[in-house]
Formats: structure tokens, sequence, C-alpha cells
């Protein structure tokens, strides 16, 4: 089974020796996201609002890269650095999965890289037309 790595310039590059998302057929892996502008590398912004639209817009480009979209993902994890922070994140979040419901788990962390107060990763499948 082929296992092919995923890279978009319509998401922000890794942060480090990792894939934006790897594909194995029919499932894509879609690597931690954070709320990074693409072109700058830059936190999208110093809040919740700004980083989780950010973050879930970044999440959406890789998985239409890799064959996919929103309506395809399984299972989605979601680290916040604050729970307090639980509630908004969840009207961000309907906003981009608003008829479909993947399985979700959210934890609370420490701290994320670059200072991040969100990341986001998920599996998915591949549309059936890709």
């Amino acid at each position: 089974m082929p296992i092919t790595p995923v890279q978009t310039s319509h998401a922000p590059a890794a942060i480090g020796p990792y894939s934006q998302a790897i594909v194995s057929e029919p499932f894509v892996f879609v690597s931690g996201q954070l709320g990074l502008i693409p072109a700058t590398g830059d936190l999208a912004g110093p809040d919740i609002t700004t980083q989780a639209t950010q973050a879930l817009e970044n999440l959406r480009q890789i998985l239409l890269a890799s064959g996919s979209d929103l309506n395809h993902v399984v299972s989605v994890d979601v680290y916040l650095t604050s729970m307090g922070n639980f509630f908004t994140f969840n009207g961000i979040y309907q906003q981009f999965f608003s008829d479909h419901r993947p399985a979700r788990a959210v934890v609370e962390v420490s701290a994320l890289p670059k200072g991040g107060c969100v990341e986001i990763k998920c599996m998915a499948v591949r549309s059936p037309s890709s």
C-alpha cells in the first residue's frame, strides 16, 4: 500500500520533520494545524477565534490538496491551551462542520508550538471522485 505525502502552499509548511498530511488509501491523515497564516507562518491573531478559524481553514486546504474534504472527515483531535475556550471553539468548529459530525476529542494541553492556543488534526477518507 503506497504512502504519499501531501504538500500544498494553501496551508502553512510543516515546522518540523513531518508532512502536512499522508495519504494511505483510502485514508488521509492530516498533521496538527495551528492557526498559522500560510504565506508568513505567523499566527493569525492572539486569540482563539482567529487561530481556530485559520487552523480549520488550513485543515480544509490540506484535505482538498489530498483529494478529500471536510465532509469526509471521520475523526478530529483538538488541543486547547485553555478549556475556557471550549465553547468559543465549538461555535467556530460548527461553522466548518455544520451538517457533518465526525468523531472528536478535545483535550487541554500546557503549551503548543509558536505559542498557539489551538491545534487541530484529523483523519478522513478520500472523496470517491479522487
